[in-house]
């Protein structure tokens, strides 16, 4: 699943020869984000990227060095959390999980960088 940005999706669309401007794209894409669609992460310097809401929870493996974002579910974590929380008398209503590190790709090939394209998919 891609992450994209308000600013990848307006350059998409200026692509498609659309005329829109980026406040337009902000105003929809929190639209869309109110309305349940899309997910708001800030994964990098409290930059917005959006996501599709299936309506499936997942959470997100962060690089540090490219920006790459993995998707993962793991039941465990989830089992873990819900007992933390009702441990402590929560009853966990959302939650996100980050985890940040170093993907395979830079920790065989520190500082090398990475074509944008491939980032946040």
């Amino acid at each position: 699943m891609r992450h994209m940005t308000a600013e990848d999706v307006y350059r998409m669309l200026i692509a498609e020869n659309m005329d829109i401007g980026l406040a337009t794209v902000y105003r929809v894409l929190t639209q869309f984000e109110q309305a349940g669609l899309l997910e708001r992460h800030f994964f990098e310097a409290g930059k917005a990227v959006f996501e599709i809401n299936h309506g499936k929870h997942h959470d997100h493996l962060v690089c540090v060095e490219c920006g790459r974002v993995e998707e993962f579910y793991d039941p465990e974590i989830e089992r873990r959390q819900k007992l933390i929380a009702e441990e402590r008398g929560f009853k966990i209503q959302d939650h996100a999980l980050y985890i940040y590190g170093v993907c395979s790709h830079h920790q065989a090939n520190p500082g090398q960088q990475v074509d944008e394209s491939d980032a946040s998919e």
